[in-house]
């Protein structure tokens, strides 16, 4: 059985039933990704009106985030001339353009692990006075936090000392009595509020840019027998495939600013 209107319009709507499916997915997108950004906007303020509550500022690496929205911009570009070689006939420029889209998204995806893994892999400690001293490499060991501080001048006015040459620990460590310490972790989801929300963001973003990645290889790599029998519906489904990778741009555009700037 053929599934109508794959190619050709409907007449009552002007559009194929796959470019309408898609603007009703990327409709419940938009409501998902809205209510995620009004809980931050929400957030955001409660902290800023909050004098006990210092929302973190300079946790996040700006260069990185920046060179990451410059890839994902380059790749709505990308996306575009891989359909327009389509609708021209030119299969192989269709290749070679949607390769470097899939090119960026993957390094889209290796930047955002070097920064999951920088987060992971940074601690930090709240002292019973209501100090927090952030820095890597924190342990505990024989009645003692210790900790290389990210400022050292910080540490030592909340207490902490050098640490003993008796502790194997890493060069630069500061300790602190664990009486003295409420809690310490990784900068993970639980770490505080900030890192709540942005784990939750770009988590979810990031799930949106492995599944462009699947569905856009699926046409790369799986489409030459559609091309050969049927070229306008392969391009069709690529320019759904558009639709969707320039949401999942677009949604990054905003989530820079308001993650990495405010």
């Amino acid at each position: 059985m053929e599934i109508p209107y794959t190619v050709t319009a409907r007449a009552d709507t002007g559009l194929w039933n796959a470019k309408i499916g898609i603007w009703l997915f990327l409709a419940s997108e938009v409501m998902l990704f809205g209510g995620l950004f009004s809980g931050y906007v929400f957030l955001r303020l409660g902290a800023a009106s909050t004098p006990d509550y210092d929302w973190p500022t300079e946790l996040l690496n700006v260069p990185m985030g920046f060179v990451n929205t410059l890839i994902l911009i380059g790749s709505s570009v990308t996306v575009i001339l891989s359909w327009s070689a389509l609708k021209l006939r030119e299969y192989n420029k269709f290749k070679i353009w949607m390769s470097i889209t899939l090119l960026c998204a993957v390094a889209f995806l290796g930047i955002k692990t070097v920064e999951y893994t920088e987060k992971f892999t940074g601690y930090g400690i709240f002292l019973n006075d209501g100090a927090e001293i952030k820095g890597k490499y924190a342990t505990e060991q024989e009645g003692f936090v210790t900790i290389v501080p990210k400022y050292p001048e910080k540490a030592e006015a909340a207490g902490f000392t050098p640490a003993p040459a008796t502790l194997a620990v890493h060069e630069g460590s500061y300790v602190i009595p664990v009486e003295n310490v409420v809690r310490w972790s990784n900068f993970q989801p639980s770490y505080n509020t900030f890192y709540s929300i942005y784990f939750t963001l770009t988590g979810l973003h990031a799930l949106h840019v492995i599944g462009g990645v699947v569905v856009l290889g699926y046409f790369l790599f799986f489409g030459g027998p559609m091309w050969r029998t049927n070229p306008e519906h392969l391009a069709n489904r690529v320019e759904v495939g558009g639709l969707f990778w320039h949401f999942v741009d677009l949604v990054w555009i905003f989530l820079f600013p308001i993650l990495y700037l405010m």
